[in-house]
């Protein structure tokens, strides 16, 4: 008979997945913050765990003897698994555990768990026989029982000790760069240890970009910033204006705001996302370049500006457009170059456990002296670069923003009834939790109370 045994510190994983390493940033670029729901659903999830694993432990094979108020019972090297015919089932109720895990940092950044304290006991333990001769075996299972559980309640702590040292070793080889495409990285590394508090714990997260090549922190710092005290979902992440102003940076600083369209781009880009503006390169054409092969290069000047406020997320990008032309055996002409500033508006969904934005034009102004924008030239020329900009360039970017930005999430943990909130400086995301487990046949299990916050600890108890 088999059956297997996990530490009761299911809550953590909850936690284990959402750190990866350290720096010396003194303000975090995200905040994780782990609530009391979130903990009792993890010891629910962690039950059924303990039932799924519980199975899976050998016992070994039992000697020695019983005396009953009638008879002795001698059982010397009986081995549950050699039966002739027939087999067992082991019921195991009235489990107890309490333990104090203590969440730090080592060193190099990487979250470390240390288990103090453990007590951990089965109450109850029942076999019963199936087979030919089930009824004489059932009439001598209690003798069983007691043996049974001496010897899992001296595997129980080991156990458990020896999964937090597994992690433990897993846990220091977690990388602390995550590669987002070929021109960032995301550092998630943990910055601190925990902060515990009576209602929830916070982890502190880098939650900086860095160009691919180049390993250096952004000219600018980030600011703190507090989140709101709501307690109705498990978990709360908030992502502060800092996290998007670096990967504003890094895309800069790697090239990735630079693009060439060209003539057949572009046209194909109208033709899928407009109706009725197919003419709008053939009017420009017939402006400037009449039949040469032509091309539209936009560089952005400067990294975007992000900007957070209630309810409202903007991108605001200031770059140059230039016109090209390549004549037949001659070098690339520029027809026309001038600067420009695009106003975007900032849209926001979860898909999966990825945050993925998309950008729609609000406003596309040419870099010129108010005097000039009365000319009807310039209006119809600052037109036409808008409609290259709304249909031509952003289906390219948000094509690319599809991929979206890994979130901080637990290993096996998915994000559910997630909400999206715009404040002042951050965004917050608010999300209930689910634990995907398989769906084997469990045995019964009875016993768990919660797992609580202890002054900066955590200690897990269930009920006798």
């Amino acid at each position: 008979m088999c059956t297997k045994t996990i530490p009761v510190l299911w809550g953590c994983f909850l936690l284990w997945s959402l750190y990866v390493s350290s720096s010396q940033t003194i303000y975090p670029g995200i905040k994780a913050r782990i609530t009391q729901r979130a903990l009792d659903y993890g010891v629910q999830a962690g039950m059924k765990m303990i039932e799924q694993m519980l199975k899976e432990k050998n016992l070994p094979d039992l000697s020695g003897s019983e005396s009953l108020e009638f008879l002795k019972v001698d059982y010397v090297n009986y081995n549950f698994s050699n039966q002739d015919t027939g087999g067992a089932d082991l019921f195991l109720s009235g489990v107890y555990f309490t333990g104090i895990i203590i969440l730090t940092r080592n060193d190099f950044g990487h979250p470390t768990l240390k288990l103090q304290d453990c007590y951990a006991q089965l109450s109850h333990a029942h076999v019963s026989f199936s087979g030919e001769l089930s009824v004489l075996y059932n009439s001598f299972a209690e003798p069983m029982e007691k043996p049974i559980l001496k010897n899992l309640n001296e595997m129980l702590c080991p156990i458990i000790a020896s999964e937090v040292k597994a992690l433990n070793a897993n846990l220091s080889t977690l990388e602390v760069l995550t590669k987002i495409d070929n021109y960032t990285l995301l550092d998630y590394s943990l910055i601190s240890s925990p902060e515990i508090t009576e209602n929830y714990l916070d982890l502190n997260l880098k939650g900086l970009f860095y160009p691919l090549e180049n390993l250096t922190d952004p000219p600018f710092s980030p600011v703190p910033f507090v989140l709101p005290e709501r307690s109705n979902s498990m978990l709360y992440i908030g992502i502060a204006e800092y996290f998007f102003k670096s990967a504003s940076f890094a895309y800069f600083t790697a090239g990735a705001f630079n693009i060439t369209l060209s003539t057949k781009e572009i046209s194909n880009h109208f033709v899928q996302n407009s109706q009725g503006l197919g003419n709008v390169l053939s009017r420009i054409a017939e402006i400037y370049i009449l039949s040469q092969p032509f091309m539209v290069r936009i560089m952005a000047t400067e990294p975007p500006m992000i900007n957070l406020q209630p309810g409202n997320f903007t991108l605001d990008i200031p770059a140059s457009i230039m016109m090209l032309t390549q004549p037949k055996n001659s070098t690339v002409e520029t027809i026309v170059s001038m600067d420009f500033v695009a106003s975007t508006s900032v849209g926001l969904v979860i898909l999966g456990q990825r945050l993925v934005c998309s950008l729609s034009l609000n406003r596309f102004r040419l870099a010129l002296p108010e005097s000039n924008r009365s000319n009807i030239e310039i209006l119809r020329f600052e037109n036409i670069l808008s409609s290259i900009l709304h249909f031509g360039v952003l289906p390219l970017a948000n094509a690319k923003l599809q991929q979206g930005f890994p979130l901080p999430n637990p290993h096996k943990i998915s994000f559910v009834n997630s909400d999206i909130e715009v404040l002042e400086g951050f965004l917050l995301i608010s999300t209930d939790l689910k634990y995907e487990t398989s769906s084997k046949q469990q045995p019964s299990f009875h016993g768990w109370e919660g797992l609580n916050l202890i002054s900066g600890q955590w200690r897990g108890k269930s009920a006798p």
